[in-house]
């Protein structure tokens, strides 16, 4: 378990202070985790003996210990397939059945990165046509912010894909308006260019959605919604197979709610495909 993931689960047993403390190294998590203990005393207005308490709540032995484990949270965040590969869990028997058991145990627990109530938030945000949305994802997972773009907008209009390609990214800032949202992918290792679009974009005042994982990417101090989703599978590659079912979740629900216009607009979409696609005899 992480330590964001121990804070949270410790989150009612905390004292007033304790919550201070807490609330200061989750706002630029991990970072503010790495200040010396006196640095963090100062930062969150708590005296170095309520951390000492409050670490020792969390089940860990000491603001050393803490440390330690969000170092290694840091370097588990940058890991390439070799490193990967170096620390894999071998699969025994049938490797196919035994990767697809382990992707389905991942898409189960899919569950604990997103709450119910944040899901409605989410889909209100992306079904609200006062709203235009733009998504990207880092060099593989763009993949994901791909199949959002692609089933949301035969849901309803201004969904934009924003291009790979740096040189697109200004004419899709200038676009931009107060409000709008943007679904943005970025797993380990992070992408340093996605972070500096999210800062670009939050002085547009956009509602950034960051699908990432327990890791945590940068974007995330200038995201309104974070999805961290569980990625690992134990092999050379991660998975995204949880991130693809919460996006097909989303679009779904989205279809459902807003049916009778998702509806006219596949219509027309297919007519509109059959139209330009003829073939002339």
């Amino acid at each position: 378990m992480t330590v964001r993931k121990t804070i949270d689960a410790a989150s009612d047993s905390l004292t007033q202070s304790e919550r201070k403390l807490a609330a200061t190294l989750l706002s630029d998590y991990p970072f503010t985790g790495l200040l010396n203990i006196q640095e963090l005393a100062e930062e969150a207005g708590v005296s170095a003996a309520s951390i000492s308490r409050f670490t020792a709540k969390l089940g860990l032995d000491g603001y050393a210990d803490m440390q330690r484990r969000l170092l290694e949270e840091l370097r588990r965040g940058n890991v390439s397939p070799v490193d990967l590969h170096d620390r894999s869990t071998r699969i025994e028997g049938s490797f196919l059945a035994g990767f697809l058991a382990r992707a389905a145990a991942q898409i189960e627990s899919a569950g604990d990165a997103i709450t119910e109530g944040q899901f409605d938030r989410i889909t209100g945000l992306l079904s609200d046509p006062r709203r235009r949305v733009f998504a990207l994802g880092g060099r593989i997972s763009d993949t994901i912010a791909q199949h959002l773009t692609f089933h949301l907008a035969q849901s309803r209009e201004g969904v934009y894909h924003i291009s790979r390609d740096p040189e697109s990214w200004p004419g899709h800032l200038l676009r931009m308006r107060p409000g709008d949202v943007v679904l943005l992918v970025d797993f380990r290792r992070y992408e340093p260019a996605l972070e500096r679009l999210a800062r670009a974009m939050s002085t547009k005042r956009v509602k950034i959605v960051l699908m990432t994982d327990s890791w945590i990417s940068p974007i995330k101090g200038n995201a309104a919604e974070v999805l961290a989703v569980p990625i690992e599978t134990g092999t050379v590659w991660d998975s995204y197979a949880a991130a693809l079912a919460i996006v097909e979740a989303l679009v779904a629900r989205i279809a459902e709610l807003t049916w009778e216009d998702t509806r006219t607009r596949i219509e027309m979409w297919d007519a509109t495909r059959a139209l330009i696609t003829e073939t002339k005899t």
